[in-house]
């Protein structure tokens, strides 16, 4: 490796952050993981902490913190509605606030910016598949409000900060999720349905189970996250797995997957939910020269493995928007 980074990973201890964090001190980089640990886990960073390139800040990033570093990748934010719609207020913070004063630290430090933002900002989308240049349709005034209109405002603070003050930004629009290191009680379809199915509880499908998502297995993910912030691109780029699916059928190959003998059952949808959402990944093609490549069953399997192996009580129980 020709350059050794100061490398900062807000969010570092969650699902995505911790595996960027292991990929990052695989390649030599000195890492600092900050965390509040709001929805995520110490256990997924242990490991790390022997390493001497390796370091973790316990840390709100609505409030400032003043670090040396060269980049900054900003995974910092409950991504799940359950956790998000728990304290929206704080969920607003951390997109807004806490873009601030990252932001902030690139500009002063001349560091290179990645912003983590979500295919959330399409709301329920009037296009399909969602291009980059879709403007969304999201309500305001809803209860996935904080969640949606905060990543929207962080993405207009990270253009503002671009074209004001040549912040070298990067901005990636994250699809849905899988892999290793999932909450099991963060209210994600693929997490519920894997927790239910090993309990014997009802698996849960909201509405009628004909809505639609694309899941993305996290290594695959992982590789585009690295991969934008080490291009010359500025996004918005999407990142997810073309593949649809209907929750319908998720839960008919987690079942199968599982040998589960849970019972489906159906429940309301919730306000607000999107019907459809697949990433158009042309860009990312084009510009990163990324595809995902892990099926889904073959990320499942992995996924399961990992249920598997976790104690339930050791995880926080869910907050009570589940």
């Amino acid at each position: 490796m020709s350059q050794i980074k100061r490398i900062l990973v807000a969010g570092g201890a969650g699902f995505l952050g911790s595996r960027i964090c292991e990929n990052l001190v695989e390649q030599g980089h000195d890492v600092i993981c900050v965390d509040n640990f709001f929805t995520s886990q110490k256990s997924n960073v242990t490991h790390l902490l022997s390493r001497p390139n390796f370091e973790i800040i316990r840390h709100d990033i609505i409030h400032p913190v003043w670090l040396e570093v060269d980049e900054i990748y900003n995974m910092a934010c409950p991504a799940a509605p359950g956790h998000y719609q728990y304290n929206p207020i704080k969920t607003m913070k951390t997109s807004v606030m806490g873009s601030i004063n990252l932001l902030g630290m690139a500009k002063r430090c001349g560091a290179r910016y990645l912003f983590a933002s979500t295919s959330e900002i399409y709301g329920d989308p009037e296009i399909h598949p969602q291009p980059e240049t879709y403007r969304g349709s999201v309500n305001t005034l809803g209860p996935r409000a904080c969640y949606d209109e905060g990543k929207r405002a962080a993405e207009t603070l990270c253009m503002d900060y671009y074209r004001s003050n040549k912040v070298p930004v990067r901005i990636v629009r994250i699809f849905n999720t899988y892999g290793p290191r999932m909450h099991p009680y963060d209210g994600r379809v693929i997490s519920n349905f894997i927790r239910q199915a090993f309990t014997g509880e009802p698996i849960t499908i909201y509405g009628d189970g004909s809505q639609t998502r694309s899941f993305c297995y996290r290594d695959d993910l992982v590789d585009a996250i690295i991969k934008m912030m080490n291009s010359d691109q500025v996004g918005p780029i999407n990142i997810g797995n073309p593949g649809e699916y209907t929750i319908k059928q998720l839960a008919e190959i987690i079942v199968e997957m599982t040998g589960s003998k849970s019972k489906i059952v159906y429940t309301d949808l919730p306000a607000d939910d999107p019907k459809k959402r697949q990433p158009d990944i042309t860009l990312a093609r084009k510009h990163l020269q990324w595809e995902p490549t892990t099926q889904l069953r073959d990320g499942l399997k992995q996924t399961i493995e990992w249920f598997r192996g976790i104690e339930l009580s050791h995880y926080r129980p869910p907050t009570p928007n589940f």
